[in-house]
C-alpha cells in the first residue's frame, strides 16, 4: 500500500511511538539537562572530598581569641576532653588535640577542672594552658585565724557551693576527718586556718579532712607533743593555749607575752580570767564583757573554773601555737588590749596597773 502523506510512513511511527518531532527535542535536552546535574552533584562531593582539608583545617594556628570557659570532669580521657575542646571551638578537631596529647605524653597530666581558654587556638597551644594550670579558674576560700568551727564551716559552705548540711554532716562524724587520738573526737581547734583551692570533685569531708591533715602537718614541724611535754601539758592543752592567745588577739609579737600570762596563772593555780572563754561560751564576738557576762555556766568560763578549759575556743595560727611552746620570758600577770583598734596591749604584773589599763580601754569602748 502507498502511504498517502510522508508522516504517515510505518518508519517515522515506529521511532517516536506517534509523538511528533518537536516534542521528541524536548525529551532529549531533559535528558541531557539531567545528565549534567548529576555529574555537577559528583564534582561538588568529589571537591568536598578533595578541599575539605583545606576549607576545615584539622588543627588552628596560633593562640587564638575570644574567651570560652571549659570543664574537665574526673575520670574523663584526652578523648572525651578532646571532644569537650571541639565543641567549644577551642581546638578544629578531637583528633588534632589527641594526637598532640599522645606525642607529648601527657595524658595523666590534664587535671579536672573549669578553664578560661580562646576559641580557635592550636592544639598544642591548648594543651600547654590547661598542663601550666595558667588557664585553670580555681576557686578558693580562706579560713583566717581565730573562726570557730560553726564559723568556718559557714565560710566554707559559702566559698565552694558545697551545702553547709555537707559539713555539718561530716564534722558530726569527726572519726573520718583523720583527726588525732588526742583531739579526743572534738573538731573544734585542729581546722587550720588557710586558702584551701576547690576542685570540682571536693567534698566537704575532702575539705575538713585537708584542713585537719595541714593542721597535722604543722603540728608535726613545730614538734607539738614533744615541746608540749617539755611544758607539762597534753597536746590538746597545748592547743587550747594557743586558742586562747589567738583570740585574746593582740600584735603577732604581743603572743609569746600572752602565753606567759597563762603560764604565769596557771603556775599558782589562779583562774585564767580571759574574756575570750566567756565570749566562747556565749557563742559571741565583743569588745565588751560584762559583770553578768562572767557568771555564765559554761566549762568554758576561765572566770569560774580554774585551769585551762576542756578544749581549743577557736582555730589557731602557726604564731599562736609557736607562742604557745615557746612563752617569753617575764613576770607579767595581767594585759589589757587598751585599742583594739591599733591593737595595742599593754602588760603589767602590778594590779594598780592592770586596773588603769582597763579604765583606758573603758574609755575606748565609751568613745564608741
Amino acid at each position: 500500500m502507498t502511504p498517502v502523506d510522508g508522516d504517515d510512513s510505518p518508519f517515522l511511527l515506529s521511532r517516536d511511538d506517534g509523538k511528533p518531532p518537536k516534542q521528541r527535542g524536548n525529551r532529549t535536552k531533559v535528558i541531557v539537562v539531567t545528565g549534567t546535574a548529576a555529574v555537577a552533584v559528583a564534582g561538588i562531593v568529589g571537591a568536598r572530598l578533595v578541599l575539605g582539608p583545606l576549607l576545615a583545617p584539622d588543627d588552628f594556628e596560633g593562640t587564638g581569641t575570644g574567651a570560652v570557659t571549659v570543664e574537665i570532669k574526673p575520670g574523663q580521657t584526652a578523648g572525651q576532653i578532646a571532644e569537650t575542646l571541639s565543641e567549644a571551638g577551642v581546638v578544629a578537631t578531637a583528633r588534632s588535640f589527641v594526637r598532640v596529647v599522645r606525642q607529648r605524653d601527657k595524658e595523666n597530666s590534664l587535671r579536672p577542672g573549669r578553664y578560661r581558654l580562646n576559641r580557635g587556638m592550636a592544639a598544642g597551644a591548648a594543651l600547654d594552658q590547661l598542663v601550666s594550670g595558667k588557664a585553670r579558674l580555681i576557686k578558693k576560700v580562706a579560713v583566717p585565724e581565730g573562726m570557730r568551727v560553726n564559723e568556718a564551716l559557714a565560710r566554707l559552705a559559702t566559698g565552694s557551693g558545697i551545702p553547709l548540711a555537707h559539713f555539718q554532716q561530716a564534722v558530726a562524724q569527726p572519726l573520718g576527718l583523720g583527726l588525732p587520738q588526742y583531739a579526743k573526737g572534738q573538731v573544734e581547734g585542729f581546722l587550720f586556718p588557710a586558702t584551701y583551692e576547690i576542685e570540682t570533685d571536693t567534698t566537704a569531708q575532702s575539705l575538713l579532712t585537708a584542713m585537719v591533715a595541714k593542721y597535722r602537718h604543722m603540728a608535726e614541724q613545730i614538734r607539738l607533743e614533744e615541746n608540749a611535754a617539755k611544758r607539762k601539758l597534753t597536746p590538746l592543752q597545748a592547743l587550747t593555749v594557743a586558742s586562747i592567745i589567738q583570740a585574746e588577739g593582740g600584735r603577732d609579737e604581743d603572743y609569746p607575752k600572752i602565753a606567759r600570762v597563762i603560764y604565769n596563772r596557771l603556775a599558782k593555780g589562779a583562774k585564767l580570767e580571759m574574756d575570750s572563754t566567756v565570749l566562747y561560751a556565749q557563742g559571741r564576738h565583743s569588745l565588751r564583757v560584762s559583770a553578768k557576762d562572767i557568771k555564765v555556766s559554761s566549762p568554758y568560763n576561765t572566770y569560774r573554773h580554774t585551769g585551762l578549759p576542756p578544749g581549743p575556743i577557736g582555730s589557731s595560727g602557726e604564731k599562736a601555737l609557736h607562742a604557745a611552746l615557746h612563752p617569753a620570758k617575764g613576770d607579767w600577770y595581767w594585759f589589757v588590749t587598751t585599742d583594739p583598734g591599733r591593737r595595742i596591749t599593754k602588760f603589767t604584773d602590778k594590779e594598780a596597773e592592770f586596773v588603769k589599763y582597763r579604765e583606758e580601754l573603758n574609755r575606748y569602748l565609751g568613745a564608741d
